[in-house]
């Protein structure tokens, strides 16, 4: 595979979104492409992958300027890894949005909106300058802006202006962090930055510099304090866009955060005392508002922040094994907590509703779609040998030797509670019996053909399979994640790589 092979899964978006764009009021044909665009961008990232696991390092220099005076692109395993997963949630969005968008939100333009906001996340894991990095997040940020206000209703404006105003301060941050960075080194490029600021003899000014991006990345990624706007607006739109969101959106800012984070700004004290702080807030935060919850979406909402201080605690203890299980839970949390997006529209067509004391009798209904939906949730809440349980595993030991034992009770707490949500959420909805006064909820699941649910039901099944494989076939992700871990710490071969010379 040649190096211009990088922006593949980028520019196949980018083609999709435009031809999807004359086809405006062909709202069957936009659900055959936008399904045949994220097929082939599953394969190219499949292709990308592989060819960085076999090869090493690949690099990309746009225009021909050879780093860092041009743009780079720059697909390691680390990113690589962030397009394969995103493709994987890509396609299975795009299916289920196939028949649980209605057409009135198609006509809006979803599918093309759907496609640039993909093409903004791909670019954001691919590129290797820093400035370069904003622009995407502000592709990204204005597909989702469209995305989260699609069908104009009240709560989905009032969610979008608390979502917007808080990106809007985040990237305000993230730029004045560009800009002092830019001061003080001359370079964008993430590998040059990498050298200029471990040469800097001003320790202070780094870490100064430092936190204007974890604020930044902070708020994107809805770190405690600045987490607020997310519980606020996931609930509001369509369950297909809510999916996009909690699987993907927060975890482009995690991916940030360890980027600059290993790479540049590598962690002495201070900021490893910061951010352990913040993930100890945002595990609680999320913890205790996940708790109180009986909307599902807006359960889910919380229990993404509370995970998100899960993986902030390992880059805060910055040990490769904390790293190890850090990555290990983003790349679990990226597919499970689409999936429960998807399930959570599932079964607002089942019950007529997202409230989970006017569910219940599910199990009886749907038998084998309740076990399908245990084992998705049950991989959220780590029960062994499930995916979400062997991250915490290299988390908690982790904790243990380094002896971080304020993070360490934490991620216990979160841990336990979130098993108890997660079980007391299925046991309401699929377990108990629905009351009698609430018998008369339509069920919208039952009118539709069999294609149809074929079509809400077969993304479900397909993450919850790539879920498994991340559980029983922990093995393969280990050893992915470890190369990963130990590339953040020695990152001499990603700047090689980047800049051409050797260190």
């Amino acid at each position: 595979m040649t190096a211009n092979a990088i922006i593949f899964p980028i520019i196949v978006h980018l083609l999709t979104a435009i031809v999807l764009l004359f086809l405006w009021r062909k709202t069957a044909i936009q659900r055959i492409l936008s399904i045949g665009g994220n097929v082939l961008a599953l394969v190219l990232a499949l292709s990308l992958f592989l060819a960085v696991r076999e090869n090493g390092i690949l690099s990309m220099q746009a225009g021909g300027w050879k780093a860092p005076f041009g743009i780079s692109f720059v697909a390691d395993m680390f990113s690589s890894s962030m397009v394969l997963l995103t493709s994987f949630s890509g396609l299975a969005v795009s299916v289920f949005s196939a028949a649980g968008i209605a057409r009135a939100r198609m006509l809006y333009g979803f599918f093309p909106i759907l496609h640039f906001l993909l093409m903004g996340l791909n670019g954001a894991f691919l590129t290797g300058d820093i400035f370069n990095l904003y622009v995407w997040f502000e592709v990204i940020i204005i597909a989702s802006f469209v995305l989260m206000t699609l069908g104009g209703r009240k709560a989905q404006i009032e969610g979008s202006v608390k979502y917007m105003a808080m990106n809007i301060l985040a990237s305000m941050f993230f730029l004045t962090g560009i800009g002092i960075l830019y001061g003080i080194t001359g370079t964008l490029n993430m590998a040059d930055l990498s050298l200029k600021i471990e040469a800097l003899e001003n320790r202070t000014l780094a870490d100064i510099t430092a936190i204007f991006f974890i604020v930044g990345f902070g708020t994107k990624s809805a770190i405690f304090p600045l987490y607020f706007w997310l519980p606020s607006s996931y609930h509001t739109p369509p369950s297909a866009v809510a999916a996009i969101f909690g699987g993907l959106l927060t975890k482009v800012g995690i991916y940030a955060l360890f980027r600059m984070f290993t790479l540049v700004f590598v962690p002495d004290q201070f900021l490893s005392n910061v951010l352990i702080v913040l993930a100890v807030l945002t595990i609680l935060t999320g913890t205790f508002g996940a708790l109180i919850k009986n909307n599902i979406r807006r359960m889910l909402s919380y229990l993404i922040v509370c995970h998100i201080g899960f993986m902030i605690g390992g880059l805060g203890m910055y040990s490769e094994i904390a790293l190890t299980g850090a990555l290990f839970y983003l790349f679990h949390d990226m597919v499970v907590k689409t999936n429960v997006f998807l399930i959570a529209g599932l079964i607002r067509k089942l019950g007529g509703t997202m409230n989970m004391d006017r569910l219940g009798g599910l199990y009886g209904s749907y038998p084998l779609l309740s076990l399908l939906i245990a084992v998705v949730l049950f991989s959220l809440a780590g029960v062994p040998p499930l995916s979400g349980f062997w991250p915490k595993i290299y988390l908690l030991e982790a904790g243990i030797m380094d002896q971080y034992y304020v993070l360490l009770l934490a991620l216990i707490v979160g841990s336990f509670a979130t098993l108890y949500i997660i079980a007391n959420m299925w046991a309401k909805i699929c377990w108990k019996r629905r009351q009698e006064a609430e018998d008369t909820l339509p069920d919208e699941f039952r009118p539709l053909s069999n294609f149809r649910k074929a079509l809400l039901v077969g993304p479900i099944v397909f993450l919850a399979a790539i879920s498994l494989y991340i559980g029983l076939g922990a093995e393969d992700v280990v050893s992915i994640v470890k190369q990963i871990a130990r590339e953040m710490k020695d990152p001499s071969l990603y700047i090689e790589a980047v800049l051409d010379r050797n260190l």
